[in-house]
């Protein structure tokens, strides 16, 4: 049976992605000043910047921010101003300061989760911007823990089923990404909820699940997710 679900936190419990989206499409009238952006893969280049800066980085708007001045630098020959660039650090500090709106309906399902089973937090990125994201949401009281964790994988979900004295069959996580939230943990034995969101980060679309999974079930918004966690713990005690 499944008794401890995990929630992811970005486009799961509260809007994220969308605030990159602008920044990416700032980022590009800037740098269409300097280059022809029909002739370049800018898109793909700063998704490279990105991935290769992850392991000094890590995941969220800072990493985003100095990712975006080094593509700048080097798409532009060095030739970007020095007042163009703190335009592209003013972005990031917009991404840092935005507003947690949380998705319509989640906290009923979180709160209808929680009646059945312990439910935990656990989310990835900036340690400092993603406390104050918690803070903002005012989630905080549901959850029996919070984690903030540098990488989604299997080892850290092992390891953070180890502390929570669960095992993977006994676990369910509920999230936006196939890649970081759903594909690990069922790997692991566990089960997951996919609620997909409109917009996805390109380096998350990167995943080895297909449309379906037998210990995966997909719903269209937060309200299906109490539904979706007794499904799963139906088959999980069967």
């Amino acid at each position: 049976m499944i008794t401890m679900v995990g929630f992811d936190g970005d486009d799961t419990l509260w809007h994220s992605e969308g605030y990159y989206q602008a920044a990416h499409a700032a980022f590009s009238e800037i740098l269409g000043h300097y280059v022809d952006l029909g002739d370049r893969g800018l898109h793909d280049d700063m998704l490279l910047t990105e991935r290769r800066n992850l392991a000094l980085f890590g995941y969220g708007a800072k990493g985003m921010t100095l990712s975006m001045v080094e593509t700048a630098i080097a798409l532009t020959d060095a030739r970007i101003s020095a007042k163009d660039i703190h335009r592209l650090v003013e972005i990031g500090k917009g991404v840092l300061q935005h507003p947690v709106e949380l998705l319509p309906g989640i906290r009923e399902a979180v709160e209808a989760v929680a009646d059945e089973h312990a439910v935990v937090l656990i989310t990835k990125g900036d340690l400092f911007h993603q406390e104050k994201k918690v803070a903002r949401s005012g989630l905080a009281d549901l959850f029996r823990r919070i984690e903030i964790v540098s990488e989604k994988n299997a080892d850290t979900y092992r390891r953070l089923l180890d502390e929570f004295a669960v095992t993977p069959a006994q676990f369910a996580m509920v999230g936006n990404s196939l890649r970081s939230d759903i594909e690990p943990v069922v790997r692991l034995g566990g089960w997951g909820v996919h609620v997909p969101y409109h917009v996805t980060w390109s380096h998350e679309l990167d995943h080895g699940l297909g449309d379906s999974h037998e210990r995966m079930l997909t719903v269209e918004s937060p309200a299906g997710i109490p539904a979706a966690v007794r499904a799963l713990g139906e088959l999980a005690a069967g």
